[in-house]
């Protein structure tokens, strides 16, 4: 499996608004001068993340997005998921009963393979909260000296 831009930059996204929100919303056109992503294509990917209910938007002249809830509650799971659909590594009837049935399914041994496969990489993704990578982030910042005053780099 290998996440797409829309996985790598909706997660980065996601973070910058998680650290820079505080009590109020935050414009699209700061999360994208911080992370270095266009604001057009930081818009499909808010865009994934409101209708998934990770993000809201507030209108007005202090209008931006917050989270829709707290970020203990949102999973990295959730957020790929959301921006990249499932995150089975192949297309397995086993793994996802949308996919048309397996003409070998009864007899298939690989299919073992991809549900451990599929298995550990939701538990990684699903136990990993946006709150441990805010944590994570003022850390990094902190060890780095930088302030949310001078706060000019990524979050990668």
């Amino acid at each position: 499996m290998k996440l797409t831009t829309r996985g790598r930059y909706g997660l980065r996204a996601v973070i910058d608004l998680a650290v820079n929100n505080g009590d109020e919303a935050v414009a699209l056109s700061q999360i994208a001068e911080r992370q270095g992503i266009s604001v057009n294509y930081l818009e499909q990917l808010i865009a994934k993340l409101k209708k998934a209910g990770i993000v809201d938007s507030i209108r007005g002249a202090q209008g931006g997005y917050v989270l829709a809830m707290p970020s203990e509650e949102i999973s990295v799971g959730d957020i790929l998921r959301a921006l990249e659909g499932d995150l089975n590594p192949v297309d397995c009837h086993e793994l996802n009963s949308n996919e048309t049935p397996c003409s070998n399914s009864d007899i298939c041994v690989t299919k073992y393979v991809w549900k451990r496969i599929s298995d550990s990489i939701n538990d990684a993704v699903d136990g990993i909260m946006l709150s441990d990578l805010v944590a994570e982030s003022k850390r990094v910042q902190a060890e780095a000296g930088i302030t949310q005053a001078n706060q000019s780099k990524q979050i990668c």
